[in-house]
């Protein structure tokens, strides 16, 4: 029946308009998966791609990098390679494996991905764990903005500027966190590219019962770029 006790129509089945058939559930089942005829062999990797330029990683190929995005150009590639932890002192054995991404689509900002994964006892991958993604924003005044969402449930805004031709130190101005998300009050982040070619970070973190301290640290090989 499509009214409720009262005799009135349920305004949520009356707004579903004209052109809605209703009829039992097997049927609906049976219309959506003929609708998804066409698209459930898809994935990200075969659907058509956007009609606009892709991001690149390598700045040799794809739209041309913006000229305010030359003084962080060392950082545009794929990088990947295994961290530590700081929060167990002399422990020195990777602890995860991570991945990140940093490309452009021409604009003056750089577009960052950061997938990490946890190590087992023998040093293959166990389980997903951190995920964030974000864009580094270069401003004239030779400062750069650092925007980072955390799939844990927290938003970060770092400020800061670079050291050197191949290294650039940030630090948060503005912390906003969900209620389920970890007590993240604030955070540090020294990026580098060492004189072997790799991307190195150290990040620390301040917790709302703990003062600022080492939280990981990693150095990455480039993949592409």
């Amino acid at each position: 029946m499509n009214e409720p006790s009262n005799g009135r129509t349920d305004p949520a089945l009356a707004s579903s308009g004209p052109d809605v058939v209703r009829g039992s559930g097997d049927a609906a089942v049976q219309a959506a998966d003929e609708r998804a005829a066409h698209t459930r062999t898809l994935n990200l990797d075969t659907i058509p791609a956007v009609p606009i330029a892709p991001d690149t990683a390598n700045v040799r190929l794809g739209p041309e990098i913006d000229h305010a995005c030359l003084s962080l150009l060392p950082l545009v590639g794929v990088w990947q390679g295994t961290g530590t932890f700081g929060n167990e002192p002399g422990r020195q054995e990777p602890q995860f494996g991570q991945r990140i991404i940093i490309s452009h689509d021409g604009r003056p900002f750089l577009k960052y991905e950061s997938v990490i994964w946890l190590l087992d006892a023998d040093g293959g991958p166990g389980r997903p764990a951190a995920r964030e993604v974000g864009f580094w924003r270069p401003q004239p005044d030779g400062s750069v903005e650092l925007l980072l969402a955390h799939a844990e449930g927290r938003i970060e805004v770092f400020y800061g500027q670079a050291r050197s031709l191949t290294s650039w130190a940030m630090s948060t101005d503005a912390t906003w966190r969900t209620p389920t998300a970890p007590p993240v009050v604030g955070s540090t982040r020294l990026y580098g590219i060492t004189p072997d070619g790799r991307l190195a970070y150290v990040e620390e973190r301040a917790h709302t019962d703990i003062e600022l301290s080492p939280h990981a640290s990693a150095a990455l090989e480039r993949l592409a770029g």
